[in-house]
């Protein structure tokens, strides 16, 4: 059978694994910290007996785009937004360690300061947990504080603790099916930075440009069809040739 039709196949299915990563980028265009999706392919060219004319499209490790999302002030004392390079530290389910962007945090029912995902934000020394009815402020060096809600001088607050905050290069991170990113497979976990620094009562958005994906949407599918009619075109050419065959 002609190699055209494994060709425009492996066109076809690279295609449609990058459109699911821009669908993906565009459902997350509104979310926090979302860094989006980008995925690169290389040619494979087709080894035989002829000529190499043709080559299949192969889909190499999947990255992400680091750029920094627009800062949109809140006001809210528990928002806050790395400045420049950096990440939070978060708790993965497994007691692992995990990074994002992600600045929207919350205290929980027992104190324990999270992200809206529900995911414990770490400090220096591990999760950290503010006392119960306490209005929480947080220093742009990640110094966590808390006053009782009852008092009204400066000596009221309590310091919590600080919060990790890391720099790892981002050769070395990778994305997980959970949307935060870890150090990649025989990398330690990331040794706290202290020059990076948090900007309080802002949050950060996804750096996702909905203009240019819903552009690459576009392509993509133009792209799917043509390859769909390469499959069309060889089943044609097959079929002329086995009535020349077939008459021959």
């Amino acid at each position: 059978m002609d190699r055209m039709l494994y060709v425009a196949m492996s066109g076809a299915k690279q295609v449609m694994e990058q459109q699911a990563a821009v669908a993906n980028n565009m459902a997350n265009v509104s979310t926090p910290g979302f860094r989006a999706q980008i995925a690169n392919f290389r040619a494979v060219p087709v080894v035989g007996d002829e000529a190499p004319t043709r080559a299949f499209v192969a889909a190499t490790t999947p990255g992400a785009d680091f750029t920094h999302g627009p800062l949109t002030e809140t006001g809210r004392a528990l928002d806050v937004a790395v400045s420049g390079q950096g990440w939070l530290v978060v708790q993965t389910p497994d007691g692992g360690e995990a990074y994002t962007r992600v600045g929207n945090l919350q205290i929980g029912a027992d104190g324990q300061l999270t992200t809206m995902g529900g995911r414990p934000v770490m400090g220096d020394n591990g999760a950290l947990t503010v006392p119960p009815g306490s209005t929480v402020s947080i220093a742009a060096n990640g110094l966590v504080g808390a006053r009782d809600a009852a008092s009204t001088t400066l000596t009221g607050i309590a310091e919590v603790g600080r919060l990790k905050l890391v720099n790892p290069p981002v050769a070395e991170l990778e994305r997980g099916e959970d949307g935060l990113f870890r150090m990649r497979a025989g990398q330690p976990p990331a040794e706290a930075d202290e020059a990076v620094t948090l900007v309080s009562g802002v949050v950060e958005g996804s750096n996702v440009n909905p203009v240019e994906t819903m552009v690459a949407m576009i392509a993509n599918a133009r792209s799917f069809e043509m390859q769909m009619k390469s499959l069309q075109t060889a089943d044609t050419n097959a079929q002329s040739a086995n009535k020349l065959l077939a008459y021959g």
